[in-house]
Order: structure tokens, then C-alpha cells, then sequence
């Protein structure tokens, strides 16, 4: 399974836009890796700390690191072309939508199984590395749940390119405008300069309705592409300079620098979405509009094939497993005295941070050769259930088993993922004749 799961078949795939989901994926697990610091005290961890919370400049970082624009474009670019020929054809989209949930939830009930596990017995032992990683086993779940959600609505999304070209990411971005402008509630016109930061400082319900029109925006964009609506060589630097005017006007104005993370309701750029985060968007779109030709060349090379077609294969699993990774290097860490417990200021944090990235990677290894083994010899030919209704109530379900454990946590948020991804995985599959 790749990591996104519009993975288009061998003799299909571009190597240029497989490349950048491996990077992007790379990008995403480090990143998160960097961002957890424990907290030691009498040589055990005691909490964890968000790398973003103790060290504000770590902001600017997230202009790199927040990946997901990059994924969506990518996925729409990949998948476009099957789902025009769907939209033609009158083929259901709906099946097609299954397909990919199925092909999620699959691997997402094993790691559910392992996490309902850790869970008890860290209980039965009195849940000393539960507790402070508790919300970080889960809260990469997020991700999951986006991607459903905008491939639901691939095919209405092509649909509307053909039918209305670039005026469709116009209109969505107008329309995330006004629920912004709405939010901020200018009373004078000095409210202007400090709009961004009217726009967060209250919560509004009104703004979740960004979730749907920011997220859009880069699926319609990699439509656009996909169609040939322009050409990287001119929209590439247009794109990088737009991205850069885009996120320093935006962090002028009041919105916050980060661009992950972030409290509910809060100062976030994220939950909601806000206008700021189409910054980064047009900043690495424009990057990977900009670099297509000479990375194509390199990719032809066959340099990178290897490392892409291994990232290819278990990216999915590896952005699932990752976070786990974490338990492991954390009793290790505490047993070497290594990479451990050092915050932003303290001498030598860097390098603590190098020491546990490489406590990580060395403990996801296992769990991957472990996964990867098991999956080679899970049944492959699950078909995906045709029944509107089984397709459905499996969606929900699993829309609300990703909902309650990136909610909840890990306790108890896995038991209730494992009972809504399982159901998921079983009414997405078609009946056995």
C-alpha cells in the first residue's frame, strides 16, 4: 500500500510525483519525531513536550513540514485521469471511494489490534509510558481522515475543473475569504492590519466550514495540473513567490507562524483552517513545479528507485507505525541515557534531538520488518462491496473510529478505532459469493 492510497498500478506510475509522496512522507515522520521531547525526571520520562510549544521560532519550520497541501495535490494529480474516465463512462465513483477507504482500513485495524494491546498491558502495569504519550499514538490519525474526505469528493472536483476550469479554486478561495472576513468581525477600518489575528482570537463555528474549501484548494490545483491548465515552467515561480508573499502578509496581519498543531478553537491555523495556510500550499506546489525537470532527470537515472519503491510499498504502514516507534526509544533512552530530556535552551539540545531521531528510526525498523511480514501474507484480493448502503455505514464507521481515537487518544480512544475501523473493513468488502 502507498502512502497515499491513489497508488496507481506499476506500468501507471509516475516516478516524479512517487518521489515527492516518498519525501513528503519522510518529511512528516522526522518531523514529528523532532517534535516530541521528553520529559525526564529521576531518569524516567515522566511527559512529553510539542517542540512548537517550548520553542516558538520552530514555527517557521512548519512552512516546510506541513506536508498534507503537498499529499492532496499529489493525490489528485495521480487520480484525476481515472476518475474523469468514471465521470464518462457513468461508472460509480462511490465504488471507487470504497476502494480506497478499504485499502486504508485494512492496515489501520492491525495497527488498532497493537495499540488496543499496548493499552492493557500498560494499564495492567501501571501505564507509565501510557500516559505521556498517550494523545501522540493518535493524533497522526488526523491525516487519515482528510484524505477520505476529500476523495469522497474527487469526482464532483474534476467535474467542476471540466466543467469551470481555474474558476473553481477562485471560487473556493473567495469563499474561504468571506468565512475569514466573517470571523475577524471588522468594526474600524484599522481592524484591517491586524485581521489575522482577529480572526483567531476567537472561536467560531462558523469557521469550520474552512475545513471544506481550504482543502479543496490543492486537490482542485492538482486537477488543474493533471488537465494541463499550465505549465510548471511559468506557474512554478509564480506559484513561490505567491506562496511567499501569501505567508508573510498572513503572519504580518495577526495569523499564527505555525501551521500544524495548534488547540481547538485557539490561535491555530489549523482548527480551523484559516487563509493563512493556502500560503504553504502555494509555496511547495510552486517548489515542485519548479524542480520537475531536473528532478525527472535525476529520477531517470535510477538513482532513487529503490528507496521510492520501498516507500511506495509500505508508506501507508510506515506513517501508521511511526508514532509507536516512540514507546520503545523512549524505555531505551531512559536506559542509555540518551537523547533524552533536554528542552530548547539547554545545552546540547540539538544533539539530543539528533539522538533521538536515531533511537526512533532504530526502533521503527523492527516494527516494520514485523508489519511488512505480516502484510505480505494477508489475503490481497479483496474486492470492495458494491451495496450503497454497505458503503456507507463502512465510511462513517471508519470516519468515526479515526474521530474518536484521534479524539481521545490512546486510552481510550483505541478501543473505540478498533470496534469502527474493524466494521469498516468488514462492509467495505464485497460479500464472498
Amino acid at each position: 500500500m502507498s502512502a497515499d492510497p491513489n497508488a496507481t498500478t506499476a506500468r501507471h506510475r509516475d516516478p516524479y510525483l512517487d518521489a515527492i509522496r516518498a519525501g513528503a512522507l519522510l518529511v512528516v515522520v522526522l518531523g514529528h519525531w523532532l517534535a516530541t521531547l521528553p520529559v525526564i525526571e529521576a531518569g524516567q520520562m515522566v511527559d512529553t513536550e510539542h517542540l512548537l510549544q517550548t520553542w516558538p521560532p520552530a514555527g517557521f519550520f512548519t512552512w516546510v513540514v506541513q506536508v498534507v497541501p503537498l499529499f492532496v495535490f499529489v493525490s489528485a494529480a495521480v487520480s484525476s485521469e481515472g476518475s474523469e474516465k468514471r465521470n464518462l463512462s457513468g461508472e460509480s465513483q462511490l465504488q471507487w471511494w470504497a476502494g480506497r477507504a478499504l485499502g486504508l482500513a485494512r492496515p489501520t485495524v492491525s495497527y488498532m489490534v497493537v495499540l488496543v494491546a499496548f493499552v492493557v498491558v500498560s494499564l495492567v502495569l501501571g501505564g507509565r509510558m501510557l500516559e505521556p504519550l498517550n494523545n501522540s499514538l493518535t493524533v497522526h490519525l488526523w491525516f487519515l481522515l482528510l484524505l477520505l474526505g476529500v476523495q469522497a469528493l474527487l469526482g464532483v472536483c474534476v467535474w467542476a475543473d471540466r466543467r469551470w476550469g481555474l474558476k473553481v479554486i477562485v471560487g473556493l478561495i473567495l469563499f474561504a475569504a468571506v468565512i475569514d472576513l466573517l470571523r475577524a468581525s471588522l468594526s474600524a477600518p484599522a481592524d484591517v492590519l491586524q485581521f489575522g489575528a482577529r480572526v483567531v482570537s476567537d472561536h467560531h463555528l462558523l469557521g469550520w466550514l474552512n475545513v471544506l474549501a481550504i482543502w479543496l484548494v490543492p486537490q482542485q490545483l492538482g486537477i488543474a495540473w493533471w488537465r494541463g491548465r499550465f505549465k510548471a515552467s511559468q506557474a512554478g515561480p509564480v506559484f513561490l513567490l505567491l506562496g511567499m508573499i501569501w505567508l508573510g502578509l498572513s503572519v504580518t496581519s495577526g495569523y499564527p507562524v505555525q501551521m500544524v498543531d495548534g488547540e481547538v478553537g485557539g490561535a491555530s491555523n489549523l482548527l480551523p483552517p484559516t487563509l493563512a495556510l493556502l500560503g504553504v500550499m502555494w509555496l511547495q506546489v510552486g517548489a515542485v513545479l519548479i524542480f520537475e525537470k531536473p528532478v525527472r532527470r535525476f529520477l531517470e537515472r535510477g538513482r532513487a528507485d529503490r528507496l521510492t519503491v520501498i516507500l511506495g510499498a509500505l508508506g501507508l504502514q510506515l506513517y501508521l507505525w511511526h508514532k509507536l516507534a516512540e514507546v520503545p526509544a523512549a524505555r531505551v533512552g531512559e536506559w542509555l541515557n540518551f537523547g533524552m530530556g533536554t528542552l530548547p535552551g539547554d545545552a546540547g539540545f540539538w544533539q539530543g534531538r539528533l539522538e533521538w531521531l536515531l533511537l526512533c528510526a532504530l526502533m521503527v525498523l523492527p516494527i516494520m520488518v514485523a508489519v511488512a511480514w505480516f502484510e505480505s501474507r494477508r489475503r490481497q484480493d479483496v474486492t470492495a462491496a458494491t451495496s450503497t448502503w454497505r458503503i456507507i455505514i463502512g465510511g462513517a464507521a471508519l470516519f468515526a473510529g479515526l474521530g474518536l481515537s484521534l479524539v481521545l487518544g490512546a486510552h481510550p480512544g483505541a478501543f473505540f478505532g478498533l470496534a469502527g475501523v474493524a466494521c469498516a473493513s468488514f462492509l467495505l468488502r464485497a460479500r464472498a459469493a
